[in-house]
């Protein structure tokens, strides 16, 4: 009973988010003490700054995003937002106690970072995207007070194609461990037979020992589903010598396994506890996922045996108005919208995830391709996007850092995250091939590449042959892509051969006979989905995929025509800021079939309609003057202007709208996206006839109508079930209409609530064309995350109440804080208009 008050009074502290560890002397040394959250009640201050005083922030914090959009002093390549060099500190009470080791993790911080502990230098980071923790137990003053100081360095305002953030961005924890203990990602679980009857388990298991003297232990590993229940136990006994680390491993059976998948994402847990004279030292949990997976050259992608294509989106890390630091919940909302797609993966692009984005994958049942770099030997210019004129100092990247730190990133990246059932491969490199010159010139493409053009549509110019010949006589270059290629393979496959290895490659045909696809386990083409065949029919024995591709029924079209192809990953599947050099106001990259504000697209429809099997239907319009389509005076049916136009669309879906709100007979034409087999249209209750889709070779029902005020509604049939979609034209605006994905709140300082505002008119049809300035009022103790209208065109400041609508909407996020339960209230203001209350209430552990 005393061993269990103990440890109540422990999680408290946690839970609050601060423990005293001198608490834990010797007579207590043998609790597990669970990792503690270090993200909370931190100072901030960017350096530049001098007339502004440290500030108090939580973290995850970006600095970047928290300022407002700038055209002089910034750079397309990352979002117009800045960059600078901002220093964090925090203060906390922390013994030292001569039995514990205590680290602290890091899960990201952009970057450049260097750190302190009691003004001694811990380290340095460069990498922006990979994990690392420091040993702090020397550093720690023996009165308790310690401060600790991080320096993070992004003068580099351009290091990237994308938008990075600034800061630490990611989570943060101290983790406190007996002096023989697991080390931080000291376990790595495999399962080299599975089957829905019996699978196994092997555990490999770290052990560390940095007591002064020889240890003897015991290693005791209970295996859980996902209800809890023991399935398993196993345990083996050792020994370690003082200041040395081992490898111990475990092996189990699970009867019956629950096999994780898309659909059902079952979680075990390994519990492992180092036990010494009957007490627990130390305990590690693990979870982990039995699941098979395969690439066949021949017929695709296999999921625990079944044949399935990858439907699978590209996202960056940043979330539209937080920035890179992105609570769980909003990711949640959006994997959920993307989900409802049909989306079964994401290839994080082009950098290593957070630890928390694919744990949400792993419990969603999402798949995921984990990216490790965007440059290897030599640098892409940020700004003049594959045009390497100049390199200067605000666009040098990881370039600079590749040849020092790239093995350590890498493996620390695959430590942090190969124990993920969601992770299906490693991916070592995007785009790379353009940044070596003689790579670039055998293809024949490079200095001949029309990006709306030929690089699309065409075959390789130059034969297997040529490109042959020209690898051999163009003057070699200080690195050779084949050789990094090979090597990184290598690193990868030394830490795990569970998963492929795999590279998004832009000019596939040179990096067949570079030397570069010779290192990977299967080929991944950026927008090449003209050469499947090519790649199949020369080189047969390595599986090919789309890593890379437009939001297109034609590329799908390739994809459902092709068993050898395991699927594709859509460039991309959320709007994302960056990457928008001379565009100015457009903040990013609007390819994404949601917006930045997580709001749907047009294409995100088409590819509803295309990736599942239950009826869609979707209904979009467009003034017959602004459409790509015409009537067809000879047949009188719908037609586009450019015939076979739809063949060849690439990022950006055609201007549609999602209203039925024109002029009293203006010439409109409705689409619908729909994988019904026959769709009627109806008119204020008049059908306008039926349609059938094997008609339509773009997969887009169409009729020309001239506009009538009301209803405007389709049904669709398929395999005899029946769908129903319609648009109503709104009157007069009357109101701003609130919604929210949630009223409660747990109040642990990271839940959020997603508040969308629509104008509606009396009958709640909602206002499209009417984008007034709209701002909310909250009143309770709420943390205003930003605001956001989802255009790619919107430079408005993110942290604001207030904002311009656009399609008469708005994103506004609230965030509960970690103080005690309140109850909030939220309402909208706009000039003529009224709004319903959003009441939201803040509880402890709702869940």
């Amino acid at each position: 009973m005393k061993d269990k008050t103990k440890n109540l009074a422990i999680k408290k502290l946690i839970r609050i988010g601060f423990l005293n560890l001198a608490i834990l002397s010797a007579d207590a040394q043998n609790i597990s003490v669970p990792n503690i959250d270090f993200n909370f009640n931190w100072n901030f201050k960017l350096e530049n700054n001098t007339n502004i005083k440290w500030k108090k922030v939580n973290l995850p914090h970006d600095w970047s995003v928290e300022a407002s959009f700038d055209k002089i002093n910034g750079e397309g390549a990352t979002g117009y937002l800045p960059g600078g060099i901002g220093w964090y500190k925090k203060n906390f009470n922390l013994k030292p106690n001569k039995n514990q080791t205590i680290y602290i993790l890091f899960d990201g911080i952009y970057n450049n970072s260097q750190l302190w502990l009691n003004d001694k230098k811990l380290g340095e980071h460069p990498y922006g995207y990979s994990p690392f923790y420091y040993d702090l137990s020397s550093y720690l003053n023996s009165n308790g007070a310690n401060e600790i100081k991080v320096k993070v360095d992004r003068s580099r305002y351009a290091d990237s194609r994308w938008y990075t953030g600034s800061g630490i961005y990611r989570n943060v924890e101290l983790i406190t461990k007996n002096n023989l203990h697991i080390p931080i990602w000291g376990t790595y679980i495999t399962t080299p037979k599975v089957s829905t009857q019996e699978s196994t388990v092997h555990l490999e298991v770290k052990v560390k020992n940095n007591f002064n003297k020889e240890e003897a232990f015991e290693i005791i590993t209970i295996f859980l589903d996902v209800n809890g229940k023991k399935v398993a136990e196993q345990s083996s006994k050792g020994k370690l010598a003082s200041k040395k680390e081992d490898k111990f491993s475990i092996n189990a059976s699970i009867s019956k396994p629950k096999l994780w998948d898309v659909e059902n994402p079952n979680l075990y847990t390994a519990e492992t506890r180092i036990v010494q004279n009957g007490k627990t030292v130390d305990v590690h949990q693990t979870k982990f996922g039995i699941r098979t997976i395969k690439f066949d050259a021949n017929t695709g992608f296999y999921l625990n045996g079944k044949n399935m294509k990858i439907k699978g989106v590209c996202l960056h890390h940043d979330a539209g108005l937080v920035g890179a630091a992105v609570p769980k919940d909003v990711w949640k909302r959006r994997f959920e919208k993307l989900k409802e797609a049909g989306v079964n993966a994401i290839r994080i692009s082009h950098n290593p995830g957070s630890d928390e984005f694919i744990t949400l994958c792993d419990e969603m049942g999402i798949m995921v391709q984990e990216e490790f770099f965007d440059e290897w030997d030599n640098p892409k210019d940020k700004r003049l996007n594959m045009k390497e004129k100049s390199v200067d100092y605000i666009t040098r990247g990881y370039t600079e850092h590749f040849q020092e730190w790239a093995e350590r990133d890498l493996k620390n990246t695959m430590l942090a995250h190969r124990n993920h059932p969601s992770i299906i491969q490693w991916s070592i490199g995007n785009e790379i091939e353009w940044t070596y010159e003689r790579n670039a010139q055998a293809t024949g493409f490079f200095n001949n590449m029309d990006w709306s053009g030929n690089y699309f549509w065409s075959l390789p110019p130059n034969s297997i042959e040529k490109i042959k010949e020209k690898l051999e006589t163009l003057p070699r270059e200080k690195y050779d892509i084949g050789v990094t290629a090979k090597k990184l393979a290598k690193w990868t496959k030394e830490m795990d051969t569970t998963r492929y290895v795999i590279a998004n490659c832009i000019l596939p045909s040179s990096s067949y006979e570079s030397g570069y696809a010779n290192a990977l386990d299967m080929i991944g083409y950026s927008y090449r989905r003209v050469i499947y065949d090519y790649g199949h029919e020369n080189y047969p024995n390595l599986p090919i995929m789309g890593t890379e591709n437009v939001a297109q029924w034609h590329e799908w079209k390739a994809i459902m025509e092709r068993p050898f192809v395991a699927g594709t990953f859509l460039w991309t599947g959320i709007d994302y800021l960056g990457e928008s050099n001379k565009r100015w106001p457009k903040k990013g990259t609007d390819s994404g079939i949601l917006d930045y504000a997580g709001f749907e697209k047009p294409s995100y429809h088409m590819m509803k309609s295309l990736w599942n099997e239950a009826p869609e239907l979707y209904i979009a319009t467009q003034n017959k003057d602004k459409s790509i389509y015409k009537t067809d005076p000879q047949t009188g049916k719908v037609v586009e202007k450019k015939i076979g136009a739809w063949e060849k669309a690439l990022w950006i879906w055609h201007d549609v709208n999602e209203h039925w709100e024109y002029k009293q007979g203006e010439e409109t034409i409705v689409e619908i996206y729909s994988n019904c087999d026959e769709v009627e249209l109806f008119l204020n209750e008049r059908s306008l006839g039926k349609k059938k889709l094997s008609d339509f070779e773009d997969h887009i029902y169409k009729w020309a109508v001239p506009f009538e005020a009301g209803k405007l509604s389709a049904t669709g049939t398929k395999s005899g079930k029946i769908i129903t979609s319609e648009l109503v034209t709104p009157s007069q605006a009357y109101s701003i209409q609130l919604t929210t994905d949630k009223t409660t709140l747990e109040n642990d300082g990271y839940a959020v609530a997603h508040i969308v505002a629509q104008i509606v008119d009396k009958n709640n049809n909602p206002v499209q064309t009417l984008n007034s300035e709209i701002s909310f009022t909250v009143n309770g103790n709420l943390k205003v995350l930003g605001i956001d209208n989802g255009a790619v065109d919107n430079v408005q400041d993110f942290q604001s109440n207030k904002i311009v609508l656009t399609k008469g909407r708005c994103l506004f996020i609230v965030q509960s804080k970690k103080e005690v339960p309140i109850t909030a209230t939220i309402k909208a203001q706009s000039k003529g208009l009224k709004s319903n209350t959003i009441t939201i209430t803040t509880k402890k552990n709702i869940n």
